[in-house]
């Protein structure tokens, strides 16, 4: 199909399809005074395919070490400290998927799988001794006021004594966004125990991505002037939530993780959709779209093909997740 027929069809295709998409993002609004909150109480789950599956097991486990912490919450610091990565070092010499620094790690690493020794690049270790580490941290500071899980990440990050000293989380700017950030983006890795509220911002995203509908395909495209305003898929989505003052990751697997994730049929309109042909790990998404209700979504496909109207019931779909704005902000810069 030529550009200029691939142009004729997507704009039929919006026309018809634009009454519908705004008659959807409109029951946003009207369902939310009855949507109940995100995550609530109860064990915690991973969400699917949340953390690689060859960790997803080991976080599950060790994240129930103790009441200050949980899998999704261990999840997220991992995330946050290395991307899940194994061989991940620092500047300041911290070292794999736990980034513990070499004085830290000769005090509080474990051999976690019995075979004999402490190896800090291992996640077979390196995992329960991360966990050990907040808990010995939660149990540093269990006299002090307030939230248990706020004072142990707090005592991570500026150290027990400071908790102490302030009866809390102290007043650094610093300590507090590691709180609010670790503590938010779990979220994104816990399993949605009720149904997640609906985006404030799907509107907006959705109505910056119906006004690119015929626009070809570019990979690595963020839609500038030098590009001729065309986007590859994550480009697209990334735009559409700039739009309305949330600024997401670049790559696809990255933006995953901006929110928490409702399953297939709590979708609404708004909501990223993701795809890949490993279903065991978000780390290997490679196509994302925003839904737009009744099983479709506007994404950017390929190369030689527009922004488009297409069905998101595939083979490859991985799971979606409910962008906020406090869930994107938590987001590390790199990974």
């Amino acid at each position: 199909m030529t550009v200029r027929k691939a142009w004729i069809v997507a704009s039929a295709a919006a026309a018809v399809g634009l009454s519908l998409v705004m008659l959807l993002v409109v029951g946003v609004y009207m369902v939310a005074g009855n949507i109940v909150n995100g995550v609530g109480g109860g064990s915690v789950g991973l969400a699917k395919g949340a953390v690689p599956a060859a960790y997803a097991a080991l976080v599950q486990k060790y994240g129930n070490s103790c009441p200050a912490i949980n899998p999704a919450l261990l999840a997220a610091q991992l995330y946050q400290e290395s991307g899940f990565n194994p061989n991940a070092k620092s500047p300041a010499k911290a070292q794999g998927i736990a980034q513990f620094i070499p004085g830290t790690w000769a005090t509080h690493g474990v051999d976690g799988d019995g075979d004999g020794d402490r190896d800090v690049w291992d996640p077979n270790d390196a995992i329960p001794s991360a966990a050990k580490y907040d808990c010995t941290l939660a149990a540093y500071v269990k006299n002090v006021p307030g939230d248990p899980t706020h004072n142990m990440l707090a005592s991570y990050n500026a150290g027990a004594y400071a908790v102490i000293k302030y009866g809390g989380v102290p007043p650094y700017q610093e300590t507090r966004n590691y709180v609010k950030t670790i503590t938010t983006l779990a979220k994104s890795f816990a399993a949605p125990v009720t149904r997640v509220d609906p985006s404030k911002q799907a509107a907006g995203a959705i109505y910056f991505a119906q006004k690119k509908l015929g626009t070809p395909y570019l990979w690595g495209g963020n839609g500038t002037p030098d590009q001729g305003g065309r986007f590859d898929c994550s480009g697209l989505t990334k735009a559409a939530y700039e739009s309305v003052g949330i600024t997401l990751p670049r790559v696809a697997n990255d933006q995953y993780n901006a929110g928490p994730h409702p399953s297939r049929d709590e979708l609404l309109p708004g909501d990223l959709v993701f795809f890949s042909t490993d279903k065991t790990n978000s780390r290997a998404i490679d196509h994302v779209g925003i839904y737009v209700g009744g099983g479709y979504m506007i994404d950017a496909p390929f190369t030689g093909a527009v922004i488009r109207f297409d069905p998101i019931d595939t083979r490859k779909y991985f799971g979606a997740t409910r962008v906020t704005e406090d869930g994107a902000k938590a987001l590390p810069a790199t990974v």
